[in-house]
């Protein structure tokens, strides 16, 4: 059920990720967020 801190190591080693798939995900935080805070705040325009 838990591992040790020896494999849990291991592990992480192994699931580093390149340069270009850290720039897409961040790409993709950044666009789910503006998409999110757009919505917002159309909706509190539209409250109005």
């Amino acid at each position: 059920m838990f591992d040790s801190l020896d494999e849990e190591i291991k592990r992480d080693e192994k699931q580093q990720s390149t340069l270009a798939e850290r720039v897409l995900q961040y790409i993709a935080v950044l666009f789910v967020s503006v998409a999110a805070f757009g919505a917002l705040y159309t909706g509190i325009l539209l409250l109005e």
